[in-house]
């Protein structure tokens, strides 16, 4: 059975309308992809199994990426995979995917901080298709090399190993600043450097937009909210924060970056853009990085016991990943310099959301035709310390200015974020 004639995965969106592509037009902005293209980009296998594998596995693992990447197979990896020796023979891709060709007078000049991370890469991969011109900047503290290596060589893409906390200097149009540990256990790994990259980053960030006259976007977080009294959180909001407690590091650090944003605007006149993001999932998300979405579907595909932190009573919202991306476009070419929450408001409790992981396993892998041994066991164990106990974006601004709104449901993202695991279990490299 060959790789492309495998039937694509149907992918349905909150309305049971089939999604083809992601993004819109929309402030003189035309950011719609199609779905397939950028799927063949982050579903990309890492290499091909040639060696004294069996046949069998190797179609194995190329079936499980065509369920997505369809057609797209010209743009993927040729690297070579040997297991007698565990070495891998790394290749750059035979050809880039096809980008826009803009005229001069409509290609911007990009700059993403935190571009290798698990939200800048998509992003990257959404602007480079495109057809702008874009520059990565990564310390690759958390970020990866692989997450866009696919674009090293395109005469549209740079790649600069930096860190933000160092001014930096280069001609451009517009700054999407990402760059900074999200996951707790990355920002808590250490703490000071976590808020040193947070205010002397975005200084220099926004240092740069003023001598450009770029416009510069931050993105915050919902943690600037603390462990909210207010249900759902709205940007007037000012939050609940412990200053001094383990997760203050990233609240604080997130919260003067944001004072530091509005001095440049008031002060300077730098055209600003805040959004604050809301729990975000999606492929390329680090399996081993303590976030709540990738520890339950990595667990529950090993077979192993899902953890619940707490007594699973505790409430988030999850947003997917192709959502975020067209909100964050969205407002960078809107002309809205508030703060805009970027979210879904669909709630789950933790518990209710780990048996919804749970069920989504076990379809994936009963139509793939494995039988897992056994139903795995949801356990619970104590809550972190200022572990927020309610989150939920009011996205009413959103959709106000922006008029946007996540399409993506729940269900079907962590489908995708499934079966991208699995593919990766199956290819050998997680």
């Amino acid at each position: 059975m060959s790789a492309q004639a495998v039937s694509p995965i149907r992918t349905l969106d909150k309305n049971g309308e089939v999604i083809t592509s992601v993004g819109f037009q929309r402030f003189g902005f035309d950011c719609e992809v199609p779905l397939d293209v950028l799927r063949s980009l982050y579903l990309r296998p890492h290499y091909v199994i040639t060696a004294s594998q069996a046949d069998e596995s190797k179609q194995s693992e190329e079936t499980e990426h065509a369920k997505f990447t369809g057609a797209y197979g010209a743009y993927q990896s040729k690297s070579i995979f040997h297991p007698d020796t565990q070495s891998i023979s790394y290749t750059t891709l035979s050809r880039f995917p096809p980008v826009k060709l803009l005229p001069p007078s409509q290609r911007k000049r990009i700059l993403v901080t935190g571009g290798a991370g698990f939200v800048g890469s998509h992003l990257v991969d959404r602007l480079m298709i495109l057809g702008h011109e874009v520059t990565v900047l990564d310390n690759f503290f958390t970020g990866s090399k692989t997450t866009v290596s696919h674009w090293v060589g395109h005469p549209n893409f740079e790649m600069v190993r930096h860190d933000v906390v160092e001014p930096f200097m280069i001609e451009c149009d517009q700054i999407y600043h990402l760059a900074c540990p999200a996951s707790p256990p990355h920002y808590q790994f250490n703490a000071v450097k976590t808020i040193k990259t947070s205010f002397m980053g975005t200084l220099n960030m926004l240092g740069l937009a003023k001598r450009t006259k770029a416009r510069f976007l931050i993105t915050s977080t919902s943690e600037v909210y603390g462990d909210p009294e207010v249900h759902p959180q709205h940007e007037d909001y000012w939050g609940h924060v412990n200053p001094i407690g383990p997760r203050a590091c990233y609240d604080e650090g997130k919260r003067v970056a944001e004072t530091l944003t509005y001095g440049f605007h008031r002060q300077d006149g730098v055209d600003i853009r805040v959004a604050r993001i809301f729990n975000t999932y999606g492929p390329r998300m680090n399996p081993f990085d303590g976030r709540v979405v990738s520890n339950f579907i990595v667990q529950a595909l090993r077979g192993e016991d899902m953890t619940v932190y707490g007594d699973g009573k505790q409430t988030r919202s999850f947003q997917y990943i192709h959502d975020l991306v067209d909100g964050l476009i969205a407002l960078m070419n809107s002309d809205e310099t508030r703060p805009v929450n970027l979210g879904n408001g669909d709630e789950f409790t933790i518990g209710d959301f780990a048996e919804l992981v749970r069920d989504i396993v076990e379809k994936v892998q009963r139509e793939d035709g494995v039988e897992p041994p056994r139903r795995v066991n949801i356990i619970y164990k104590p809550m972190p310390m200022d572990d927020p106990q309610k989150r939920r974006p009011d996205t009413t601004r959103a959709k106000t200015v922006l008029d946007w709104e996540p399409r993506w449901t729940v269900r079907m993202g962590l489908e995708e974020m499934v079966r991208y695991y699995k593919a990766k279990m199956i290819e050998g490299s997680l």
